[in-house]
């Protein structure tokens, strides 16, 4: 493995950093805190190829392979402090876009990957259920085959971007008897007859990724926009989970980097009895494990990449990386709120902001707990 970045690498680094502080820094403006979604700045990254980094030239995306994916992701979580804007980007990309990519035939890739990439479409993942959320063996929603057609029936709860996806990648049991061996993946538009999208939630944090139900009442798709094999869904679902526990979770690198930054400034220029803050060892120490968890985060994150790079089984090594990387988010946070003071509770200073974009990270794309099992099975126990 390793440690050093090569100069393509670095390149796309910095011109990412450039491109979201030249068009995603408006983002900080107080629409933040609303329910809304920003398109324009949607179709800025599909122009810089952001929408579609891990999939091939031939269908508008940028090759990358994971470990570099996740150096852009955390370029714009540095820069970027709209967590639910990139959240979308991020969720569109490993739970949308690469599910096709990856196991799609080539019909489905040329209909669907170059819109994706470039921005004129939006992705959605549409998994989880009022009754199976971290236990997907018991998926209600049903996908019938009739012919050359498939007949989806079910409701997805908490779908990112569904109010305004235009294409969903759903799970649905065609084999109940084979419990998660009896789950395919396929492919369904916004405007396919029998798709009801329900009403935007309202979140305590990630406002801009906005997120309802979606419903599917005798919703017939052509048999051409399953997915890969019938019954492969879960071995589906599982692979955008690794992109997304580690690619999508290299923003929050980016967040605690900027985190860290603007505390230490503040530690450094904020004056109490004389000296500044940051020379109480009580400060100083929040600091030092703010930058360990950090760094320890970062390791697991490429780790985790370059695993999945070399092919190898990185169940293992990406939960690591998701576990770590959300629950130093949510504590590095509360310890920059406490050095601020009181001015840290305040929404100006953004880091308040930072720790209800944080809180969910222990929840999505699989709970903290789901992780630790995970590793556990993976140490045999």
């Amino acid at each position: 493995m390793q440690f050093n970045w090569n100069q393509k690498q670095q390149e796309l680094y910095e011109q990412t950093l450039n491109f979201a502080e030249n068009n995603l820094k408006t983002l900080l403006s107080e629409p933040v805190y609303q329910s809304f979604f920003p398109y324009s700045q949607w179709q800025k990254c599909g122009e810089m190829g952001l929408l579609g980094l891990s999939v091939s030239t031939q269908y508008g995306g940028m090759e990358l392979d994971a470990i570099t994916t996740a150096r852009v992701e955390e370029a714009l979580g540095k820069v970027c402090e709209d967590r639910g804007f990139l959240f979308s980007v991020a969720a569109h990309l490993c739970a949308s876009v690469m599910p096709i990519y990856e196991y799609g035939t080539e019909e489905l890739k040329q209909a669907f990957l170059p819109s994706l990439c470039s921005g004129k479409m939006v992705g959605a993942n549409a998994m989880t259920e009022r009754e199976a959320g971290s236990d997907i063996s018991h998926l209600e929603t049903t996908a019938i085959c009739e012919g050359d057609e498939y007949i989806l029936n079910g409701t997805k709860s908490y779908v990112s971007n569904a109010p305004i996806a235009d294409v969903f990648v759903v799970y649905a049991t065609t084999n109940p008897a084979h419990g998660h061996m009896g789950i395919s993946a396929f492919v369904v538009e916004r405007n396919t007859p029998g798709v009801k999208i329900g009403e935007t939630f309202k979140t305590m944090g990630l406002h801009t990724s906005l997120i309802s139900t979606v419903t599917f009442e005798n919703c017939r798709i052509p048999s051409m926009q399953r997915i890969g094999e019938e019954g492969k869904g879960t071995a589906i679902f599982a692979k955008s989970m690794q992109w997304e526990r580690s690619c999508l979770f290299a923003i929050y690198l980016g967040m605690m980097e900027r985190q860290l930054e603007k505390t230490i400034a503040h530690a450094s220029s904020r004056k109490q009895f004389r000296k500044s803050i940051g020379k109480n060892q009580a400060v100083s120490h929040r600091i030092v494990d703010m930058k360990l968890r950090l760094e320890a985060a970062r390791l697991l994150v490429y780790r985790a990449c370059w695993s999945m790079d070399r092919g190898e089984d990185a169940v293992m090594d990406v939960s690591l990386a998701k576990l770590a990387v959300s629950e130093a988010a949510i504590q590095s946070s509360l310890d920059a709120i406490q050095i601020h003071g009181g001015v840290g509770y305040l929404s100006e200073t953004g880091m308040e902001q930072m720790l209800r974009d944080s809180i969910p990270t222990t929840l999505f794309s699989g709970t903290s707990e789901i992780q630790r099992d995970l590793v556990a099975r993976r140490l045999g126990l």
